[in-house]
C-alpha cells in the first residue's frame, strides 16, 4: 500500500467520524469509540508512512552501493577494468591497475651424451645449452634423468596514468636460483631461491630498469618445449637498461659486461671495467602477415688489472621476424653477425674478444649465428614444431688457442597438446653438437617433456 492510498483511507476515515455526532449524539459511549478507532487509524497511517520512507531510503543507499560497483566492473575508455573503486594502497596511484600471472612448468628429461657427462645440478642439464656440451671424452655409458619445475615464473605489474603520464612498473620471478644449502639438493627438499628476471618502471615512451635487451627480438622466439630452444643461433640477454621507443623504433644505453677468454686458454673473466655503455637500436614493422625486425649494437671491450687495461671494440647486426603462412602454420627466424658480441648469443657460448698478450688488447672474436623455426597447428588443441639452429665462431687461434667452440647446431622436434586453454602438454626431441678448433666434438640426445599452466 502507498501513501497515496494511506492518505485517501484517513480522508474517508475523518469522514465517518464528523458525521457519527450529527446521527448519533446521544451515543456518546459508541462516540468515544469511533474516536478511539480513529486515533488508532491515523497511528496505523503514519506508521506505514515512516516504514515506506525507511524503506525509501534504502533504495537509495543500495543504487548508489550498485553503482560504485558497476563503475569499477565497467571498462573505461581505455578498455582496462578498475577492479576497486580507490586505491589499494594510499600512497599509490588512485587511477593504478594491478595485475598478476605466471605459470607453473614442470619440466622431465632423459639426456644422452657421447664424449662425456654434463655435470650434476648444472644448467645444461636443466635445459639445452649448447656451450655445456662435453666434448673429447669417452661415450658416457647410460642416459641421465633430470625432473624439476625451477622454470615455474610469477610477475606483478601496476599500470596506471599520473598527471597525464602512462605508467607501469613490472615484476617478474622465476626459481632458477639454485638450492641454499645441502637440503636445496635433489636428495631431499630440492628447495630452490627465487630470483628477478625483469624489474623495469616505463613512462610514456621512456623505460628504465632490467629487461630483455633491445638487441632481441622477444616475439620470433621459437614454441619449444625447453627453455629456449635453438639456443646457439638466439640472441639472449636480460639486463638493466635506459631505452626509449617512438612507434616501431626504440633505441637503448644498455649494461656493458664483456666476457674476456684467457690468452690460448679456456678460462674467461667477466668484467664490469667499461667506460660506456652497449647502445642498441632497433625498427620493427608489424602487420597481419607478421612481423619483420633489423637491430644493431655498438660497444666497448675492456678489461682492467691491477697492472693492465685492455680494451677492444664490438658491434653486430641482427634480423628477425615471423611470417604468417596461413592460419595453421608460421616461420620465425633470426640471423645475428658481428664481432665483440659473443655474450649476447647462445649464453655466451663464445667470448667477446680473447687477452692478445702481444699487443695487450681484447682481440674481438667474430660470429655468425641463427635459426629458422617452423610452426604447425594440427587443430586447436595439437600444434608442433621443428626447429634448426647453428652458431660459428671466427676464432684467431694464434690467440685464444684451440680449445675454444668452433661451432655448434641443433635440431629440435615437439609436439605440444592442449586438453584445454592454458595447460600444454609437450615432449621435445633435441639432436645438439659442439665442436672445438682442435676437431674434438660431442653430442647430446635428449627427450625434453613438460607439463604447463599457465594463469
Amino acid at each position: 500500500m502507498n501513501i497515496v492510498h494511506h492518505k485517501r483511507f484517513l480522508g474517508l476515515a475523518i469522514a465517518v467520524a464528523l458525521l457519527v455526532p450529527g446521527t448519533a449524539l446521544a451515543q456518546t459511549a459508541k462516540e468515544k469509540e469511533l474516536e478511539a478507532r480513529i486515533a488508532q487509524l491515523e497511528a496505523q497511517v503514519q506508521a506505514l508512512i515512516g516504514a515506506q520512507q525507511r524503506q525509501q531510503a534504502t533504495i537509495v543507499q543500495t543504487q548508489g552501493a550498485l553503482d560504485q560497483v558497476r563503475m569499477a566492473q565497467t571498462p573505461p575508455a581505455d578498455a582496462k577494468p578498475k577492479i576497486q573503486a580507490a586505491p589499494i594502497l594510499t600512497a599509490g596511484n588512485p587511477d593504478g591497475r594491478f595485475s598478476f600471472g605466471g605459470f607453473i612448468k614442470v619440466d622431465a628429461m632423459v639426456t644422452d651424451t657421447n664424449a662425456g657427462e654434463i655435470a650434476d645440478g648444472t644448467a645444461g642439464r636443466m635445459f639445452y645449452l649448447p656451450g655445456a656440451i662435453p666434448v673429447g671424452g669417452a661415450d658416457e655409458s647410460h642416459a641421465d634423468i633430470d625432473t624439476h619445475a625451477q622454470f615455474s615464473r610469477f610477475w606483478f605489474a601496476a599500470d596506471g596514468e599520473v598527471q597525464g603520464h602512462k605508467t607501469r612498473g613490472y615484476l617478474e620471478f622465476d626459481l632458477f636460483g639454485g638450492g641454499s644449502n645441502i637440503l636445496g639438493n635433489q636428495a631431499s627438499t630440492n628447495t630452490h631461491g627465487v630470483t628477478v628476471r625483469q624489474a623495469y618502471v616505463s613512462w610514456d615512451k621512456w623505460l628504465a630498469g632490467q629487461t630483455w635487451s633491445n638487441f632481441q627480438d622477444v616475439a620470433a622466439l621459437p614454441d619449444a618445449v625447453d627453455f629456449v630452444g635453438p639456443t646457439e643461433g638466439t640472441t639472449f640477454v636480460r639486463q638493466t637498461q635506459l631505452r626509449y621507443t617512438s612507434g616501431g623504433f626504440s633505441v637503448a644505453l644498455e649494461n656493458p659486461q664483456t666476457v674476456v677468454g684467457g690468452y690460448r686458454s679456456t678460462a674467461r673473466t667477466v668484467s664490469d671495467d667499461a667506460s660506456v655503455p652497449d647502445v642498441t637500436a632497433r625498427w620493427t614493422q608489424k602487420g597481419d602477415w607478421g612481423h619483420f625486425s633489423i637491430a644493431g649494437i655498438v660497444r666497448q671491450l675492456r678489461h682492467d688489472t691491477a697492472t693492465t687495461s685492455a680494451t677492444g671494440s664490438g658491434y653486430g647486426a641482427s634480423i628477425s621476424g615471423k611470417y604468417n603462412v596461413s592460419k595453421s602454420d608460421d616461420i620465425r627466424y633470426m640471423l645475428t653477425g658481428g664481432n665483440g658480441i659473443g655474450r649476447y648469443v647462445g649464453f655466451a657460448l663464445g667470448a667477446d674478444g680473447t687477452l692478445d698478450a702481444a699487443s695487450n688488447d681484447i682481440e674481438s672474436t667474430g660470429l655468425v649465428a641463427g635459426f629458422v623455426s617452423w610452426r604447425h597447428a594440427f587443430d586447436p588443441k595439437l600444434r608442433g614444431n621443428l626447429m634448426f639452429s647453428r652458431a660459428q665462431f671466427d676464432n684467431d687461434t694464434a690467440v685464444t688457442g684451440f680449445g675454444v667452440t668452433r661451432m655448434a647446431q641443433s635440431v629440435h622436434a615437439n609436439l605440444i597438446y592442449s586438453p584445454f586453454p592454458r595447460l600444454d602438454i609437450g615432449a621435445e626431441l633435441i639432436w645438439g653438437r659442439r665442436e672445438v678448433e682442435n676437431g674434438a666434438k660431442g653430442d647430446l640426445r635428449r627427450l625434453h617433456t613438460t607439463v604447463k599452466y599457465s594463469f
